[in-house]
C-alpha cells in the first residue's frame, strides 16, 4: 500500500503572471516560501485555484520543481488529470520524477454523458496503477464543468492500493460524512471548503486542500491545529472568521477574487489568464471588506 500523510492544510497555490502573460516563477517562488512558513502542511501545485487547466504541460512541471526546490520539507501534490488516461498518467509520472509525494487527479469530464460509472473507474485504476505516487481523486465544485463522483464509487475506488484519498469540493457536510463512512479505514479524506474544515475534521476528515489558504493560511492552520488539541472553542472561532472569506471571496468570486486577496495580504496574487478577467471595482471593495472584518488588513 502506498503511503502518504495528508493531515493537515493544504495551499492550492494560485499562479502568478508577468506582465505579459508568462508564469512569473519568481513571484511563485516567492509566495510558496512565506506559505511554507504559517503553518500549513504543504502545497496542491496546478489545482483550480492555480489556473490548471490555463496552463500548459511545461508550465505546470516548472511550478511542481520550483515547489519542490523552495520547500522542500512541505508536502507536494501536483494537480495532473487531463481529459484522457493516458495524458493523465504521462503527466502522473512527470509528477513522480518531479519529487511529488501524491498526485490529485479530476475525472475527465468533456464528454460527461459518456462518464458512467463504469468508465470512471476504469481510468482512475488505470491512473493509480500506472502513477508512480500515490493518488488523490479530485471531486471538483459542481458550479466547473465536472461529474458528480457517487459515493459507491468512491468505497470502490478507495480499495485501490495507490488511490490514498479525496478531495471534496461539494461544500456539503453531508457528503463529507458519507464518503468517511463508506471508504475503507485509512482512506484519507480532505474538504474542499474553507467554511468547513472545523466540521469535517470533526466528522473524519484528516485536512482539507483550501483555497483560502492563499489568503489566510495561519487562520487555516489554527483551526486544524486547534482541533488536534482538542480546543472546540478556538477552533469555532477562527473558523467563525475564516467562513466568511471563504464563502464571500473563494466560492463567490472564484479565481479573479482569490488573486486579488492575495494581493491585498501581501504577497504576489495579479491577474487572472485569459479568458478568466480581472476583478471589477465592485469586487475589489467587496474583497476589502471581506478582508478588513477578519482583520486580515487593516480598516
Amino acid at each position: 500500500m502506498a503511503e502518504v500523510d495528508l493531515t493537515g492544510v493544504l495551499v492550492p497555490t494560485t499562479t502568478p503572471f508577468a506582465p505579459r502573460g508568462e508564469v512569473d516563477l519568481d513571484a511563485f517562488e516567492r509566495n510558496v516560501r512565506e506559505l511554507a512558513q504559517t503553518g500549513v502542511a504543504g502545497f496542491v501545485v496546478g489545482g483550480s485555484t492555480g489556473e490548471a487547466v490555463l496552463l500548459d504541460a511545461a508550465e505546470r512541471l516548472n511550478l511542481w520543481t520550483a515547489t519542490r526546490e523552495v520547500a522542500p520539507d512541505s508536502v507536494l501534490v501536483p494537480g495532473t488529470g487531463a481529459e484522457s488516461t493516458r495524458t493523465t498518467i504521462r503527466m502522473c509520472r512527470a509528477a513522480g520524477q518531479a519529487g511529488a509525494d501524491a498526485v490529485l487527479v479530476q475525472p475527465p469530464a468533456f464528454y460527461k454523458g459518456a462518464m458512467t460509472r463504469e468508465a470512471l473507474a476504469d481510468h482512475f485504476r488505470a491512473v493509480a496503477d500506472a502513477s508512480p505516487v500515490p493518488v488523490i481523486v479530485y471531486q471538483v465544485p459542481l458550479r466547473m464543468s465536472t461529474v458528480d463522483l457517487s459515493t459507491p464509487l468512491l468505497a470502490e475506488l478507495s480499495e485501490h492500493d495507490n488511490i490514498v484519498g479525496v478531495k471534496d469540493s461539494r461544500g456539503r457536510l453531508d457528503l463529507i460524512r458519507e464518503v468517511v463512512e463508506a471508504t475503507r479505514e485509512g482512506f484519507q479524506v480532505l474538504v474542499g471548503s474553507g467554511a468547513l474544515l472545523q466540521a469535517a475534521l470533526q466528522a473524519g476528515a484528516v485536512g482539507g486542500i483550501l483555497g483560502v489558504a492563499n489568503i489566510a493560511p495561519e487562520l487555516c492552520a489554527e483551526i486544524f491545529a486547534a482541533h488536534q488539541r482538542g480546543d472546540v472553542e478556538s477552533a469555532a472561532r477562527t473558523q467563525s472568521r475564516v467562513a466568511p472569506v471563504h464563502t464571500g471571496i473563494v466560492g463567490g468570486m472564484g479565481v479573479p477574487g482569490v488573486k486579488y486577496a492575495v494581493d491585498l495580504v501581501g504577497r504576489a496574487g495579479g491577474a487572472p489568464r485569459s479568458p478568466l478577467r480581472p476583478l471589477s471595482e465592485q469586487g475589489r471593495g467587496e474583497v476589502a471588506r471581506l478582508l478588513e472584518d477578519a482583520a486580515l488588513i487593516a480598516n
